[in-house]
């Protein structure tokens, strides 16, 4: 996934870049509002993280023109201000979500995430990678393409659904490990070569055009099948 961090103070825009980086988001970091603007209009971004208060344009005032502009990408607010009216403000704007310094990594990690999902959601709900669509609430897994269905175990969904919520990078074992399992557990990573090779028989078995790809010493990407 493509983030566009939008931060004017060097020490929280470099500690915050780091953050992301490591969760393997390709971050282009920006330090005032009109680079933000003329970054955000290119339409190139999955999420854009915005300060709100920067040089020359406002978070708020990139926000709106960039709206204007028929730009749709989801857009998350950080302000050190935490008064009602400010997130009232910065939300009608056209923000999709908003987080007061100081946050914790967690919660940062999990609102990036639910709006990067958004981005692959389709008008129902549903997270789209080529023919497939994963219902998260049913747990069944389609292809377009062949109109055949699946019902995912619990492991299978969470598998999938963090490959199609991040389809443009490769994770790594590692991530997916702690993305199923957490930080706390003592999985090994042979369970995560498992359940993705049950995850695969599901693919196989409703004839998509889409695959789990390994990539030696990086990870695992949901991609198109090569012929």
């Amino acid at each position: 996934m493509k983030l566009l961090l939008v931060e004017d103070e060097q020490t929280m825009l470099a500690a915050v870049r780091e953050i992301l980086a490591r969760e393997s988001y390709d971050v282009t970091p920006v330090s005032d509002g009109e680079s933000a603007l003329a970054e955000i209009l290119t339409d190139v971004y999955d999420v854009v993280v915005l300060d709100v208060m920067l040089p020359g344009l406002s978070g708020v005032e990139v926000t709106k023109r960039a709206r204007a502009k028929g730009i749709k990408t989801p857009i998350l607010m950080l302000t050190a201000m935490s008064e009602l009216d400010d997130k009232v403000n910065g939300l009608d704007s056209g923000a999709d979500d908003y987080l007061t310094k100081p946050f914790m990594t967690k919660e940062l990690l999990a609102r990036v995430r639910a709006l990067c999902r958004r981005g692959v959601q389709s008008a129902d709900g549903s997270l789209t990678a080529g023919d497939l669509s994963l219902d998260v609430q049913s747990c069944n897994l389609s292809s377009n393409k062949t109109g055949q269905v699946v019902r995912l175990g619990e492991k299978e969904l969470r598998i999938m659904e963090y490959l199609i919520s991040n389809q443009e990078q490769i994770v790594s074992r590692e991530q997916i490990a702690t993305k199923i399992w957490g930080f706390e557990s003592d999985a090994e990573y042979n369970n995560v070569e498992v359940y993705i090779s049950f995850t695969r028989k599901k693919l196989a078995f409703i004839g998509t055009d889409m695959e789990i790809k390994a990539v030696r010493g990086l990870g695992y990407q949901i991609r198109q099948r090569t012929k």
